[in-house]
């Protein structure tokens, strides 16, 4: 089957070793079973969709009440590895990255292939490099002042979880019968191909996090792609394990759904909290100001529909068996700035103790820094024992109404939030756009999850003609306006690139400021990258 497969991008040395004729006979294979119906829960998608904007509300599946009821079923036993996770790293998988990550002191590392990366052809290939590589214990690095990294012990590092992109993404370098990959099942089936018996060699597997997922419809479609990587490469079925991320509001009212459908190779879930508030923000983008959130800044882990967000599925979790892992801890500690480290690191760990409180196994972070003070917290609440799955939460009661309730949120919309999401977007933006997808930007580590808040909410502000706590109604010419002046400011900052910034500005007006709303805003950026 892999000489249907056509590789238009190009050939750097080693890639053969990822781009093998195993790897893509598998791509081949889950495209043959999966493709169609990828494009049919796509399409799904945008149904529900214009039923939301046409004013249809979200609420449990009457015609899955069953499974929710029954309380007998549960997600397969923790895999090798995933025991304990009261502390995740997340980042790209370049080599400096894959080396620190693994020497983090986390117990995981998301290796992410998705919001901490930009799809480059080179990013795809040379990450998964980097992945066998530190397998094979042959990844090394030195960095630009002289400084090597190295891999400490095996029984040191973190165990790796790798994030595919979601269903929504193409691979545009790789065609199969002349038409574009999935980027899913392109980052999944080059992983197994490469890396899975390398795990497997390790003591532990082939373990994945899902990004994107919408519905237990798409769990369903990940459960067969694992069943059948592991078919052709003869490896047992059940030894995949994946872990989905909650980051979409469809799919808080599925999560038990979504673990039923995986709970052969189900190792939990995760409160994916950025992408979950720009899912609150794009679903109910036309639905008026009970729908808007104040700026993002303001939108703290205490507000009503976060607490029943995450509530439940530490709740929904524990019932099934399955790990309930926190959200991020995005904060980039300065070496200049003592202060401003006090302040942020108080709360860092003000989070990451009420979701260890609240019952969380783990949580993220996303600089090494961080990892004491989230195992300091998390050591405090576990003790002895690997993780809180016992604790079953029987006092959360959560409906629909309270998972909806975004109108209950604290805090306002200020020019100076309307400032920063100008300039954290066009920033990031420009990053992506030159093959950046972690950056840091004002002490915290903004990803795509965070950009694509920033431009939501603008577009939500004025289509919903919200008018600043301390300024104007919030239109196209007064972003604009802004635009230009946050770019004044940015051009001063050391590297600035004016060609860059051009595609950024460009990128962020299609995206913030045109009448129709894209979807993702990695859809258009990906066809300005080569």
């Amino acid at each position: 089957m892999a000489e249907r497969v056509e590789i238009t991008g190009p050939a750097g040395e080693r890639y053969v070793e990822i781009l093998s004729p195993k790897a893509l006979g598998l791509l081949a294979a889950l495209h043959d079973a999966l493709g169609d119906r990828r494009a049919e829960l796509l399409a799904l998608r945008r149904r529900r969709q214009a039923e939301l904007s046409a004013g249809a509300m979200l609420d449990f599946l009457p015609e899955t009440a069953h499974l929710r009821q029954d309380a007998s079923w549960q997600v397969a036993p923790p895999a090798p590895g995933l025991v304990d996770r009261r502390v995740e790293i997340t980042g790209p998988t370049d080599a400096a990255m894959t080396i620190n990550a693994l020497n983090s002191g986390a117990k995981v590392w998301l290796a992410d292939f998705e919001d901490a990366n930009t799809p480059r052809w080179e990013n795809m290939i040379e990450g998964q490099l980097n992945l066998k590589d530190a397998l094979d214990r042959t990844i090394d690095f030195t960095s630009e002042e002289g400084k090597s990294y190295a891999l400490d012990p095996d029984d040191a590092l973190a165990t790796i979880v790798v994030r595919p992109r979601g269903w929504h993404l193409d691979e545009k370098h790789i065609l199969i019968d002349g038409r574009r990959a999935s980027g899913s099942l392109t980052d999944f089936a080059l992983y197994m191909a490469a890396s899975a018996q390398r795990q497997l060699d390790k003591g532990k597997g082939p373990y994945f996090y899902l990004a994107k997922t919408e519905s237990h419809l798409e769990a369903r479609m990940w459960n067969d792609a694992f069943n059948i990587a592991q078919d052709f490469l003869a490896i047992p079925r059940g030894t995949i394990r994946a872990t989905v991320l909650i980051e979409t509001i469809p799919a808080a009212f599925e999560m038990d759904e979504i673990l039923y459908e995986l709970r052969e190779h189900c190792a939990g879930l995760n409160a994916g909290r950025w992408d979950y508030l720009f899912s609150l923000i794009k679903k109910f983008r036309t639905r008026g100001r009970d729908f808007v959130l104040p700026e993002r800044n303001a939108v703290t882990m205490t507000a009503p529909a976060m607490r029943a967000y995450t509530d439940l599925l530490v709740q929904t979790c524990h019932k099934r068996g399955a790990f309930a892992l926190g959200g991020m801890a995005a904060f980039i500690p300065s070496r200049r700035d003592p202060a401003v480290n006090e302040i942020a690191l108080a709360k860092v760990r003000e989070d990451k103790t009420r979701e260890a409180g609240d019952g969380f196994d783990g949580s993220w972070v996303a600089h090494p820094d961080l990892v004491p003070v989230c195992r300091e917290v998390f050591d405090g609440v576990l003790g002895a024992n690997p993780n809180q799955v016992g604790r079953q939460r029987p006092d959360v009661s959560v409906t629909s109404a309270d998972l909806l309730a975004i109108a209950k949120t604290a805090g306002g919309v200020t020019e100076a939030g309307l400032r920063n999401n100008i300039s954290v977007a066009l920033q990031y933006l420009a990053a992506w756009l030159g093959g950046t997808g972690a950056v840091a930007i004002f002490n915290l580590m903004e990803d795509a999850a965070t950009a694509e808040i920033a431009r939501s909410q603008i577009w939500q502000w004025i289509h919903n003609d919200v008018i600043l706590d301390d300024g104007p109604l919030v239109t196209k010419d007064v972003v604009e306006r802004m635009i230009d002046e946050e770019l004044v400011k940015i051009s001063e900052l050391a590297g600035f690139d004016a060609a860059r910034y051009g595609q950024a500005v460009a990128l962020f007006t299609e995206v913030a400021l045109a009448d129709s709303f894209a979807e993702f805003f990695t859809l258009p950026a990906y066809e300005r990258m080569p």
